[in-house]
């Protein structure tokens, strides 16, 4: 079947060019192969196709008729073609984001600009702090923070978050600022952690403490560090407005947490090919260019 349809864009090639020579041109093949295949498609069908002569060439009733589908054929497959093109080259359809609700807020500054300059391009955001099924969801591009584990997904990092630690000024009125590691690990710990609640190496130091407050919300952590609760490890961008309002304070400490690489995760194609769609493309480089410029400062 593959080589009849091969056979039947040939046709459609001499018919349209005029004359076998010229159609072996716009293949890039040579005059005889082209003839070849007519004959072979010819025989297979047991009817002649076209009527040759030294100066021209010209359908026959059925090749006329069987030409017709050959034509409307090849006019798909372009059609097919220069679709998936504009895929490529425009970024349009559905694009499918997952990210944690604190990183949520930033994408509209994000990807203003790009969704504005393309009304064919539509955005869904599964927020959710905790495990998303990225290929049940059909993820497009996924933003996770800090160290990746194995995966099918190819990962770009696109920015950095700063993180340190946050109390609210009515907790550091009652229980004293936790300056040093002793106080720091008797502080009340408000972390995000899905599993039981147990003791937890704060990401890059060797403090381990025993968080007293847990979520898997990053959001609701926040909401409840503000409210007086205790201590958390909270994003500086996330938290910059809560800090100027006064309902939060950075605290000072010989604790240095480390900055969190920012990545973009994409799926990586069965055939190890790494082209992406458009829409991935420049969602990625929209974000990217949003918090190299302060987005994540």
């Amino acid at each position: 079947m593959l080589n009849q349809l091969k056979r039947m864009a040939v046709l459609a090639a001499v018919v349209r060019h005029g004359s076998f020579a010229a159609a072996a041109r716009q293949l890039r093949t040579s005059t005889s192969a082209v003839s070849q295949q007519v004959s072979a498609l010819e025989r297979d069908m047991g009817v002649t196709l076209l009527h040759r002569s030294t100066r021209k060439l010209g359908l026959t009733p059925a090749g006329e008729r069987f030409h017709a589908g050959c034509a409307a054929m090849v006019a798909a497959a372009e059609g097919a073609q220069a679709q998936l093109l504009q895929l490529r080259d425009a970024p349009e359809g559905e694009l499918r984001i997952a990210m944690t609700v604190g990183f949520a807020r930033r994408l509209g500054p994000a990807l203003a600009a790009l969704l504005a300059a393309h009304p064919g391009l539509r955005l869904h955001l599964q927020v959710e702090d905790g495990f998303t099924d990225l290929v049940a969801h059909r993820i497009d591009l996924a933003i996770r923070f800090g160290r990746l584990p194995d995966s099918t997904w190819v990962a770009q990092r696109i920015g950095t978050l700063h993180t340190s630690l946050y109390a609210s000024p009515a907790y550091l009125a009652q229980r004293g600022v936790p300056a040093t590691p002793d106080a720091l690990r008797q502080a009340d710990w408000l972390m995000l952690q899905d599993g039981p609640d147990q003791p937890r190496r704060l990401p890059g130091t060797e403090l381990t403490v025993q968080p007293r407050y847990t979520s898997n919300n990053q959001l609701t952590l926040q909401q409840l560090c503000e409210a007086g609760l205790g201590v958390a490890a909270l994003g500086d961008e996330d938290v910059a407005e809560s800090v100027a309002r006064g309902h939060l304070l950075r605290l000072h400490t010989d604790l240095a947490l480390p900055d969190l690489p920012v990545w973009a995760l994409a799926l990586q194609r069965a055939d190890g090919n790494p082209g992406q769609p458009a829409k991935v493309r420049h969602a990625i480089a929209a974000l990217k260019a949003h918090l190299q410029d302060g987005g994540a400062a």
